[in-house]
């Protein structure tokens, strides 16, 4: 841990918008960098204003350092000016009409604690200049100092590099994750891009359809992911099934075979490079065998990978020499196979 202990838990936070309703749970510490990673709409923005006190909790409550800044049951609700909370928004919100400096100062009322930010994040230069004569990155540092300036507790950056051109992308990465690491406090960000989460953060909540499906650091979501969407973020196959004597059951009568499937409810990853295709039902040892059909291909570099539909869905990866001699085009018979020892399983 660093500072001085700072705290802040969010227990059962409820409320709905539109379709989305938002049920959450986890506690923050400091000395940590947690990202909400999750795709468009799963209501990452969504829980940061709520927390922010900028949307009205339906139910649940929100604490800082064992300070009660909203409970729905008893209606207690600190204003969001009240919460010792900076926020970075997506779009940085600056003033245009404001110099960089009075954009800075407005939270603090101070010219001398601005010029100070300024300072630190390198851009006393621009002190007197408009938001609309800097670049992205510019901005972005920004919008940092105007959220670090009145010395809160909380920092809360939503999806900070999105507004960013990916040529200059990288370098902001670097200088947000120096940054983040020199802000004693709790830091809290929202992102929808696995890299960005991975380089950034300690660890990593992840939300789909406004509630938690994971939580660790990102080596350990990234090595067993426990949804869809994940296991798409990483790039690999994977079933939930029931195992039982190195059969892992999926369901509909299909089944995947398994190293170390003892029992119970599992995950089972399958890496793509492992799936081998054919265009004839293949001779040999591995257990995992069927028939499907080519409903994608898609060239990454120096690999192509295939998306087949068969009893369980798969998707390969193969050299795109591989490809051309097996003629695999969209819609091509094909036969998928694997070795049970190249399947990891995992409770679920």
């Amino acid at each position: 841990m660093v500072g001085v202990g700072v705290s802040l838990s969010v227990e059962g936070a409820r409320l709905s918008m539109g379709s989305l309703r938002l049920d959450m749970s986890f506690e923050l510490e400091d000395g940590e960098v947690v990202a909400l990673l999750g795709p468009n709409g799963a209501g990452k923005t969504t829980l940061l204003r709520a927390i922010a006190g900028l949307l009205a909790l339906a139910g649940g409550r929100v604490v800082l350092d064992g300070r009660v800044l909203e409970e729905a049951g008893s209606r207690v609700y600190v204003p969001t000016e009240a919460r010792s909370i900076g926020f970075v928004f997506q779009d940085y919100l600056l003033f245009p009409h404001m110099s960089v400096a009075d954009n800075v100062a407005f939270g603090v009322r101070s010219r001398a604690v601005a010029l100070e930010w300024l300072e630190r994040l390198g851009l006393s230069r621009y002190a007197d200049a408009r938001p609309g004569t800097l670049s992205g990155g510019e901005r972005q540092r920004v919008a940092l100092a105007r959220a670090l300036a009145p010395g809160p507790r909380v920092l809360l950056l939503d999806e900070p590099l999105a507004a960013l051109d990916v040529s200059t992308r990288a370098g902001v990465r670097r200088d947000l994750k120096a940054h983040l690491a020199a802000f004693r406090g709790v830091r809290l960000l929202v992102t929808h891009d696995p890299l960005e989460a991975v380089m950034l953060a300690d660890r990593l909540i992840v939300m789909e359809e406004g509630s938690q499906v994971q939580s660790g650091t990102p080596v350990e979501v990234t090595e067993r992911p426990r949804s869809r969407y994940v296991a798409d973020l990483v790039g690999v196959n994977l079933v939930r099934g029931r195992a039982s004597g190195g059969v892992v059951d999926v369901g509909g009568g299909a089944s995947v075979a398994a190293a170390g499937a003892d029992s119970g409810d599992v995950f089972a990853v399958v890496h793509p490079r492992a799936v081998s295709l054919h265009r004839a039902r293949p001779e040999g040892s591995p257990r995992n065998v069927w028939e499907g059909h080519a409903i994608g291909i898609e060239m990454l570099g120096d690999r192509a990978r295939v998306r087949i539909e068969g009893r369980v869905p798969m998707v390969a990866e193969v050299t795109p020499g591989a490809l051309a001699e097996l003629g695999l085009v969209e819609g091509s018979p094909v036969w998928v196979s694997f070795k049970a020892t190249d399947v990891a399983v995992y409770p679920a």
